[in-house]
């Protein structure tokens, strides 16, 4: 899913990767592209990450935020149709 918002041509660079054993057969027995999984997994890593972190620089923003509308209510509250 991530993976594939990447260019096709991207520059790739071969990596060692240390696997537990039985893990790396149970792949190779269902025949799953360690590479590729590995990729997959690696770029949910640095979302996840990113994510977590934008919401702990933001963290201040967000409350203050939240605290405007609770004490105030939606800006433009008196135009929503719902």
């Amino acid at each position: 899913m991530l993976a594939s918002s990447r260019p096709r041509g991207a520059i790739r660079r071969a990596t060692n990767v240390s696997l537990p054993e039985d893990l790396l057969s149970q792949a190779k027995a269902l025949q799953i592209n360690i590479s590729q999984a590995a990729e997959v997994g690696v770029a949910q890593a640095i979302a996840r990450t990113r994510n977590q972190r934008w919401l702990a620089e933001n963290q201040e923003a967000i409350k203050s935020s939240n605290a405007f509308v609770e004490k105030h209510g939606l800006p433009l509250a008196k135009y929503r149709m719902f």
